[in-house]
């Protein structure tokens, strides 16, 4: 069976061409960043996933984590391969270098995170939420915090979580009980918290738990929530008062043990507080905002695994005749199938062209030497990180569908292999923030409370590259170019509609997800017109087929954008009909 193939060029040019390599390589601090560095990061990446994390992703998700007698136990495999992956460094890979990084810029760290995550996710987890607590700590812990966990955190020698959630409080964190009992210069913690991905396992000696909770004396709501480093080993070498309860029975990702975690069943779990008393969640922001990003990643990576297992399926098997013909044919000269890889492939590469965007955009925000330069980059990374997360993994699921659909009656048999990928992306649209809240969050923060000014910004920058194509003097960037006016057309007049301060109440939650995805369609139609252009001045012939795939996607995405612009401005009137005993 093929396994994972990491897409080089693609990703080369989805750096190169689309989010600006060349320019964050030229940031103070990333000189020694070339191109050719990164190439070279890119190539050693590919290796390690392809031979050492693919071959187990099928393996975790038959085996999955178990918990026995209190220890959880990760699927064959996975200890040899972490060993490796840490003493490789890819831990570090956009880590500082004076705690032990590569220093690399954020963007490649986007490009090997793709490369992980599509070989292997429920692996990629345990590094995902260890880059988020991370960040995490370098922005709001204390400089002695700091010395201690952020070396053995880069060097992957310890791995760390985020711990939210409770049973009774999802979304709402408004609704935590979880508690912090002052005791000298710690904190005692109590409570119960589920979620927790890699809340245990035995991949490293310790585990730093980030963990939301409220002091005796803290106001009601989410302005009384503080953070804590809870860490699963003491400084003494004693564990800490905490434990797994158990592991949850999943749909997919059974090798990512997700844990319920108990802490301070006895005198309480030793805690320590992060930066200021009661601002817990918004240092938490950090972490999930970078979550966030990579779960929108993830995305791509879920889409372009499948997409790459319903391609080899298409071209080897055989079935059905063409119009007019005698002999069976594969499946790949069939129109159909066509148009489904077709629309993969671009809905692939334009969500991964956007992310990498976005992620280009945090180096810019973080060293330009112009404050104001660093404030609109930062403005953009606001604005399309509830983008990037929900559009991308929408996508991760359509086209894992889609891919499972190429496979026909085959693809609803798990020995075919493309059934884990369906079922591992559908968490992505949930997990870190559901793509309902990423929606409000859209249209409420990042549109309604700035009057729509750093989203008008994006349109012009949209609107000059229309025009630029519509100009152009071939045949298909006119097209595109035409397509994607009329597609800005309709997100302007959606946009408009929104900010014209409408009074009723339901109004966002019933407009957030459509307009959500207008914006995501749109922002990929500007990232592949980028593309297109790109192509056509490369000239080779890898850069014919993104011409190709970037009026497709042009012709049957973008040209949904009208229905979507009608949908936002339906209203809440029917969202919001029916009384709750009609349903």
């Amino acid at each position: 069976m093929p396994t994972y193939s990491a897409p080089l060029g693609d990703i080369r040019f989805a750096l190169g061409h689309v989010a600006g390599l060349e320019a964050v390589c030229g940031l103070p601090g990333f000189e020694e960043s070339s191109p050719a560095l990164v190439d070279s990061v890119l190539e050693e990446a590919a290796k390690f996933a392809s031979a050492v994390l693919a071959p187990l992703n099928p393996v975790g998700d038959r085996i999955g984590s178990l918990l026995k007698d209190g220890i959880v136990r990760t699927p064959p495999g996975f200890r040899e391969a972490y060993r490796q992956f840490s003493d490789g460094g890819w831990n570090g890979v956009s880590c500082r270098q004076e705690l032990g990084g590569a220093g690399l810029p954020w963007m490649v760290g986007a490009a090997v995170s793709e490369i992980w995550q599509s070989a292997n996710i429920s692996f990629a987890l345990l590094w995902m939420l260890t880059q988020g607590a991370i960040e995490a700590l370098e922005g709001h812990a204390s400089a002695e915090q700091k010395a201690i966990y952020l070396p053995k955190l880069v060097s992957g020698e310890w791995t760390g979580t985020m711990c939210l959630t409770e049973p009774q409080a999802g979304s709402d964190l408004a609704l935590l009980r979880c508690k912090a009992v002052p005791d000298g210069e710690v904190f005692r913690i109590h409570g119960q918290k589920i979620f927790i991905t890699y809340g245990e396992h035995d991949l490293t000696a310790n585990i730093v738990h980030l963990v939301l909770a409220r002091l005796p004396d803290a106001p009601a709501g989410t302005r009384g929530i503080s953070l804590f480093i809870v860490p699963k080993m003491l400084a003494d070498g004693r564990p800490n008062d905490l434990h797994c309860v158990s592991l949850e029975h999943k749909l997919g990702l059974h090798a990512s043990p997700t844990a319920v975690m108990a802490f301070g069943d006895g005198e309480g779990a030793v805690g320590y507080l992060v930066g200021e008393a009661n601002r817990g969640l918004e240092y938490m922001f950090t972490m999930m905002n970078n979550v966030r990003l990579n779960v929108g990643i993830q995305g791509v990576a879920n889409a372009e695994r499948a997409y790459q297992k319903a391609r080899d399926y298409a071209r080897s098997r055989v079935q059905g005749r063409l119009p007019g013909g005698a002999q069976a044919v594969t499946i790949i000269h069939h129109a159909d199938i066509r148009r489904l890889l077709m629309t993969m492939k671009a809905l692939t590469e334009a969500a991964r062209g956007l992310a990498f965007y976005a992620c280009a955009r945090i180096d810019l925000a973080r060293r330009l030497p112009s404050a104001d330069g660093r404030r609109q980059a930062q403005e953009r990374v606001d604005l399309l990180t509830p983008v990037v997360k929900a559009w991308s993994t929408d996508i991760g699921v359509e086209v894992s569908s889609m891919a499972l659909q190429v496979h026909g009656g085959m693809g609803f048999i798990e020995e075919t292999g493309i059934a884990q990928h369906y079922r591992d992306a559908r968490i992505a649209p949930i997990y870190e923030g559901t793509n309902g809240i990423q929606a409000l969050d859209l249209v409420g923060r990042k549109l309604l409370r700035d009057q729509g000014r750093a989203a008008l910004d994006f349109f012009d920058e949209v609107g000059r590259l229309a025009g630029q194509l519509s100009a152009a003097p071939g045949e298909a960037l006119r097209a595109i170019g035409g397509r994607l006016d009329t597609a800005l057309t309709a997100l302007h007049r959606a946009t408009d509609w929104l900010l014209e301060g409408q009074e009723e109440p339901d109004l966002p939650g019933a407009a957030a997800s459509p307009y959500l995805r207008l914006f995501g369609t749109v922002a990929g139609g500007w990232i592949m017109a980028r593309s297109a252009l790109a192509a056509v001045e490369t000239g080779d012939a890898a850069s014919s087929a993104k011409l190709v795939t970037a009026r497709h996607y042009a012709e049957a995405v973008l040209s949904q954008s009208a229905g979507l612009a009608e949908a936002v401005m339906a209203g809440p009137a029917a969202v919001m009909g029916l009384d709750e005993e009609q349903f």
